[in-house]
């Protein structure tokens, strides 16, 4: 299975990479720069220059072919302004929806946040811009009847180890979770089909990935 992910030297993705590439999936990673290729190549994900903020659809669907999936995970960042949460995390979401509709891919992956909503408020102007860029890049998303798409929120980021144990359903409240368990609920989603069509909240939690996974599509694990 080949899943091409956008931020591919983001810290979720690295990680998320090096679990496609251990259970034997063959991941793709884009990224802005050349010199970041060498750390996807020791995750075990061949590296895809790209700028997302510059490349056109066809640019980027010439570099989905024979992929079964992908996952949109880049971010504009801590610290970037309101302009580059416009750019990256809204339209470099949708600019990936549109070169996978060309190329024929239809499972899509979206990396959003707990709180994301086209019409937010939050007394932080960049933060409320944030939610707002992330909210339309769901929405867009979610409007493809050409893909099977599934929007992924997490709660506050964590960096330990990860636990295993998640919390995940259309609705968890405020809580944390560790990048590890992102990666983990996102390889896992990769390989469950009936989770397509919904939008789900992670935190931390009391059950594995599998069972909780396995919960979402409607069947025990």
């Amino acid at each position: 299975m080949r899943t091409v992910i956008a931020g591919g030297h983001g810290q979720i993705a690295l990680k998320l990479e090096r679990l496609l590439a251990d259970r034997g999936d063959r991941p793709a990673g884009i990224i802005r720069r050349p010199e970041q290729a060498q750390d996807l190549v020791d995750a075990g994900a061949e590296p895809l220059v790209l700028d997302l903020e510059s490349a056109t659809a066809p640019q980027l669907a010439a570099l989905l072919a024979d992929t079964n999936a992908v996952v949109f995970a880049a971010g504009a960042g801590p610290g970037s302004g309101a302009a580059r949460k416009n750019t990256v995390d809204r339209d470099a979401a949708v600019l990936l929806a549109d070169a996978a509709e060309l190329a024929g891919v239809r499972r899509y992956l979206m990396v959003s946040s707990m709180g994301a909503d086209a019409a937010a408020h939050h007394p932080d102007e960049v933060f409320e811009t944030y939610l707002r860029a992330k909210g339309a890049a769901d929405d867009a998303v979610r409007s493809r009847t050409t893909l099977d798409w599934t929007v992924l929120r997490p709660g506050s980021l964590t960096d330990g180890t990860g636990t295993g144990l998640v919390r995940l359903a259309p609705s968890v409240g405020r809580g944390t979770v560790d990048r590890a368990d992102v990666a983990a609920v996102l390889a896992a989603l990769l390989r469950e089909p009936g989770t397509a069509g919904q939008t789900l909240e992670l935190v931390a939690g009391n059950a594995t990935v599998a069972e909780a996974v396995a919960a979402t599509a409607g069947h025990d694990g």
